[in-house]
């Protein structure tokens, strides 16, 4: 299903303020911060090992060492805000450091959700749910399945790397996979427009794909055969609490069962709507981004569960 006709998005502001960018260095961190570095607006780029990126502030930021907090939002008034990787219940970590951005004067925050997870839902649903409440101006970004997952550091990329195998429990499902490229346009305006968007945007890819579809277009592009192993959800839920904490991986697993009932088969404009460009589809990420043979440098991942 496709939302109404794309509209003309308003013009960016002018650098005015300076916005904080957690998880600088991850997936749609480190995307986000070269949009922004490049339509010249001041960027505090925030990760653990406070690391260099061009044109930014870098600064120290841990969601599990409070002290850390001070230094990353001070001068900040805008904020970017990638939830802690694999933690079953991110609003107790998240939800304190809020509240202590907003008393420091942040004003703007942009949350990085799903698209499987409702406001009020598990993990980030609950940060989602309280973030209308803690800043006047925020937007909350659900984005379907990145296109990464298949090219960069995830747990698929690495089997398709390994041998060839996607394996999901999603069945013949389809999602309206997305290029963390398009994600990080979208937080690019929704941090920086004369107007927040006050709202969540659920962002997907032009065309929904199976993961059958996906393992044939990995083949055709790169010439390696790849193939989707379609596990039961009790076998995939088993593999993943062998790497992650067993709550998380049943909420993982739950997911992919979504996907194989079709709570994932959808496309959305807001990528066209908000950025006045169409979404990127998969051929081109994975001509852009493997054609070459490697994953893009210095991105480590933002969610195992997109």
């Amino acid at each position: 299903m496709t939302a109404t006709a794309p509209t003309a998005p308003t013009a960016p502001t002018t650098p005015t303020g300076t916005t904080l960018v957690i998880g600088a260095t991850g997936t749609t961190g480190s995307r986000t911060t070269a949009h922004l570095v490049a339509a010249g607006q001041r960027v505090k780029a925030g990760s653990r090992r406070a690391t260099p990126l061009p044109g930014t502030d870098p600064v120290r930021f841990d969601w599990y060492d409070p002290s850390s907090f001070g230094d990353a939002v001070a001068g900040a008034d805008r904020v970017y805000l990638v939830p802690p990787v694999g933690d079953p219940d991110p609003a107790a970590v998240m939800l304190p450091f809020l509240e202590r951005a907003r008393a420091a004067g942040v004003r703007r925050a942009v949350l990085l959700s799903s698209s499987a997870i409702i406001e009020g839902g598990p993990a980030v649903g609950q940060v989602h749910r309280a973030l209308p409440g803690l800043f006047d101006e925020w937007a909350v970004l659900r984005p379907s399945w990145f296109m990464q997952n298949f090219t960069g550091t995830h747990a698929h990329a690495d089997g398709v790397r390994a041998d060839g195998v996607i394996r999901t429990a999603a069945g013949t499902g389809r999602v309206g996979f997305v290029d963390a490229d398009d994600i990080a346009a979208v937080a690019a305006r929704a941090l920086t427009d004369d107007r927040a968007p006050d709202t969540d945007l659920v962002l997907t890819g032009p065309q929904a794909l199976s993961h059958d579809d996906i393992a044939a277009l990995l083949t055709e592009v790169t010439g390696r055969t790849v193939v989707h192993h379609q596990l039961a959800y009790e076998d995939m839920r088993d593999r993943l609490a062998a790497v992650m904490p067993s709550e998380f991986a049943t909420m993982l697993a739950a997911m992919d069962r979504s996907i194989a009932e079709g709570a994932e088969d959808r496309t959305t404009d807001t990528v066209h709507r908000l950025t006045g460009r169409p979404p990127h589809d998969f051929r081109t990420v994975v001509v852009r981004e493997l054609s070459g043979g490697a994953a893009p440098a210095g991105v480590t991942p933002t969610s195992s569960a997109v």
